[in-house]
């Protein structure tokens, strides 16, 4: 069945409040019981409770129960919202739609993934030249229920072998298998216990991962893992065989990388101990035997490896440039000392990929893409016309490549792939989304409103042409701010829900972010964190002083570090939030650093080890230990996952204890832990599609709202 969307002249909303539908008056709820442990730590003579403590235990069988006592809970609870089926079922006709991916070409084929609608997980396909398309690798043959997902691929440089990985229910602990392109038959034994890896192929002899030892404390989805080793894997030896390149004891780094060159001469190898800052070493393959050499040492800049030709290294560096620049210099005098910029530092951060022997300056312009084209010896060709105001990605190819293919997407543009001509500089469109929206009808606009401090911060707003701003329309405010990560425009099929029927989706710039380079990343980190925080509290009151919305109808959501913003703001300002959905966060603050590989967010957060005033500023805004018993929390579900082995669970466990217990009136907290998967990563369509109907159908209940389909064509 077909549907449209109605005309902006029109005005009619297809949320309706319900208070006449509703429960005279919401009863307290009576959660599952939670047992307090006597837990206590001291820090620098300030002890501070732990009673949840228990709970980190993903092995222990009181932890089981309790997941299964709140799952249990929560779904009875979620059954009963009136819009649930209805939005599920909407979902579900929005999402089937065949899908693709840009086609990439190796060996003689070239591959792009499909998915036919609802399939659980994408299908890499394969053709040569004209010919007819032919399964290459079905994901979905992986498992029985579709949470078994392909988590990267990489070719040798004619294409003849493949390797593989996949990640069993979310997890980042990998396989990695190996192929033959040609008779599609497995190569030798499967890889196991490979985790935060590339695969990177020196020739057809072998290829580079890297992994960490099984932890001896913990399980191995919360042990900490600290030394990350760089392997080098020979084709048809056993996996107990694979040499030691970098790594270990002999060389500890928490993160460290391999990649070979295209021109497959020099190994690249980047280590880091933090989520910034790394080292850089260069190994000449040309020569056997040859030393990995230091490039950069020290830890206070990033700089990568992005090309090579001739004996000439091309490196991104923030060197001086906190918005990064592009230097070239002779491989075999690679030190800093002999850098040459090609393309300098400008006022927007750089990033550059390569293709057909041309350069490609992706610049980020208060969070929208601008994309250059260079010559290698740094002359500028000619500016890539995009669509719009969006985000362009895919700007990569072949050195010997004539074309590629790039995606341009926006909040209200579905993700369309276009044909790049590299030598005159020509696009057209090759493959438009399927998807059943309408992009006149909407508008997505970009402001800037002023945080605390007074530092202007962008946010883009997106809704139906027309709407009304009466402080009664349904917003869902969404927001990161961490990690020099990117919030840029994209098309979410899930948003149409919101959107199509009147309601707002904005997406606020937060420091700690990339948008601005460096300086914005660092003004959001350690004891500038506070700084994330209020710039999203002062998105939320920009918002509601605009009449975009009100209190009564906002919203707010984020994974991860997002998860901490969300869990951040709400105990921070209970008074300002309708409906609060922190994901997969990280949210106990005090010790964060003790599971997996998080003492390597600390360029980011610090830790409550650091010192007496980094503890202090921590408990401060830590959102587990700042919850107070008594007040008003908004309705809020917290998500989480079982396999999730990089914020673990604990974290939400805690939190969802903490604000149960102290919860002062009648709205919800619920927590849903999501079974065979992980941080986000490989979840198949329909764990997307019920966590998406579930958090539209939670949210329009607590604001008190009916959702109803839109009309039949």
């Amino acid at each position: 069945m077909k549907y449209i969307w109605l005309a902006s002249a029109l005005l009619v909303s297809t949320f309706h409040t319900m208070a006449q539908d509703m429960p005279a008056e919401r009863k307290k709820m009576s959660y599952p019981r939670t047992e307090k442990g006597t837990q206590e730590d001291d820090f620098f003579g300030t002890k501070v409770a732990d009673p949840y403590r228990w709970l980190e235990d993903d092995r222990a069988a009181n932890t089981t129960e309790w997941v299964n006592a709140q799952n249990s809970f929560a779904n009875s609870y979620l059954s009963r919202l009136v819009s649930m089926g209805m939005i599920q079922g909407r979902l579900t006709e929005l999402w089937n739609y065949e899908k693709y991916s840009a086609p990439f070409k190796e060996g003689e084929y070239t591959y792009f993934y499909k998915n036919d609608g609802i399939q659980n997980q994408s299908v890499l396909y394969r053709q040569k030249g004209n010919g007819k398309p032919e399964v290459f690798l079905d994901p979905n043959l992986f498992s029985k229920d579709g949470t078994t997902s392909l988590a990267g691929i990489e070719f040798t440089k004619d294409g003849s072998l493949a390797a593989y990985q996949i990640s069993e229910g979310g997890s980042d602990w990998r396989k990695v298998i190996i192929m033959d392109t040609k008779t599609l038959g497995q190569v030798g034994d499967t890889l196991h216990d490979v985790k935060f890896s590339g695969l990177s192929w020196k020739g057809n002899e072998g290829f580079y991962y890297s992994s960490y030892d099984k932890p001896k404390e913990g399980s191995q989805l919360s042990g900490k893992t600290q030394e990350h080793k760089l392997y080098f894997h020979k084709l048809g030896e056993k996996q107990e065989k694979d040499k030691l390149v970098f790594g270990g004891s002999a060389t500890p780094r928490r993160y460290v990388g391999g990649g070979v060159t295209e021109d497959q001469k020099f190994l690249v190898i980047s280590a880091a101990n933090a989520t910034y800052g790394n080292e850089l070493y260069i190994q000449d393959l040309s020569k056997p035997g040859a030393a990995i050499v230091p490039l950069v040492t020290g830890f206070d800049n990033e700089q990568d490896v992005v090309y090579s030709e001739n004996g000439q290294l091309y490196i991104l560096t923030n060197q001086g440039a906190p918005n990064r620049k592009l230097v070239v210099t002779d491989a075999a005098n690679p030190l800093p000392a002999n850098w040459k910029v090609l393309i300098p530092e400008s006022e927007f951060p750089l990033s550059v990929s390569t293709a057909g022997r041309k350069l490609f300056a992706q610049y980020l312009k208060d969070a929208v893409s601008e994309v250059h084209q260079y010559s290698l010896e740094g002359k500028k060709e000619r500016t890539i016309n995009l669509p719009g105001l969006g985000t362009a990605s895919g700007f990569g190819a072949r050195k010997d490549d004539k074309e590629l293919y790039y995606t341009y997407t926006s909040y209200i543009y579905p993700p369309t792939i276009f044909r790049y001509d590299i030598a005159s500089g020509a696009s057209s469109e090759y493959k438009k989304s399927g998807v059943k929206f309408d992009p006149s009808k909407y508008e997505s606009k970009q402001v800037f409103y002023n945080s605390k401090d007074g530092t202007r911060v962008p946010m883009i707003l997106t809704y139906k042409k027309g709407t009304e701003l009466n402080g009664k329309n349904p917003l869902l405010l969404y927001g990161y701010g961490g990690f020099n990560v990117n919030l840029t425009p994209s098309f979410s099929t899930s948003n149409i829900v919101l959107l199509e029927s009147g309601g707002i989706y904005a997406v606020a710039n937060l420091r700690g972010g990339g948008e601005y380079g460096d300086k914005w990343h660092d003004a959001g980190t350690k004891m500038n964190k506070q700084n994330v925080f209020d710039d999203f509290i002062a998105a939320a009151e920009f918002l509601i002083k605009e009449k975009y919305t009100s209190k009564d109808y906002l919203a707010i959501a984020g994974g991860s570090n997002g998860g901490l913003l969300v869990g951040a703001c709400m105990t921070q300002r209970p008074d300002l939030f309708k409906v609060c959905f922190p994901a997969v966060g990280v949210l106990d603050m005090l010790r964060y650093h003790k599971f997996t590989a998080g003492a390597g967010w600390a360029y980011d957060y610090g830790t409550a080890d650091d010192s007496k005033d980094m503890f202090h500023y921590l408990l401060g805004y830590s959102p587990v230990q700042r919850v107070q018993k008594g007040v008003c929390y908004p309705a809020t579900l917290i998500t989480t996952a079982d396999h999730d082995d990089r914020v673990v669970p604990a974290h939400s466990f805690k939190f969802a204890a903490a604000l149960q217990e102290a919860q002062g009136c009648t709205n919800p907290i619920l927590i849903k832990i999501e079974t065979n998967a992980g941080h986000g990563a490989g979840k198949s369509t329909h764990q997307v599609i019920v966590e998406q109907a579930t958090k539209w159908a939670f949210m329009f209940d607590a604001m008190g709202i009916r959702y109803s389909r839109p009309p039949a064509e």
